[in-house]
């Protein structure tokens, strides 16, 4: 999509993104990261700027999410995926493992950006897990 307009609503969801100081990001249909935040890039330890769309086998790759044994989880067993593909929000708590970082619990939560112009993608914003008290 760079060398093409940019749909408005992409436009729009990236200022919005930029402005928040919780880690968010965007994805399109294909599960292409399209834009990440300045605390996400703060907590991948890589900004959006170095690395630029990522597609989802690279992103899946190198950031997590992870399962039990620590390979990368497929984009399609996701809950984030049912927000761009049925048009219905969705949360879930998933395993992070960024290369070279910490791997972390975060909880996710993503909601469907559908476009005038047919535009399909999700805005998705997480956060560090809390561990359960007991």
């Amino acid at each position: 999509m760079e060398g093409s307009q940019r749909p408005l609503e992409l436009i729009l969801a990236r200022n919005l993104l930029a402005s928040l100081s919780t880690p968010a990001f965007l994805i399109d249909a294909r599960g292409e990261i399209a834009f990440y935040n300045e605390a996400t890039g703060a907590m991948l330890g890589r900004r959006y700027e170095a690395t630029g769309p990522l597609p989802v086998e690279v992103w899946t790759r190198l950031f997590g999410p992870v399962d039990a044994d620590g390979h990368p989880r497929r984009f399609e067993e996701l809950e984030l995926t049912r927000a761009v593909r049925s048009n219905r929000p969705a949360h879930e708590r998933l395993t992070m493992r960024p290369e070279g970082g910490p791997e972390r619990q975060i909880e996710a939560s993503a909601l469907p950006i559908v476009g005038a112009g047919g535009y399909r993608g999700a805005m998705v914003v997480f956060w560090t897990a809390e561990e359960e008290v007991a």
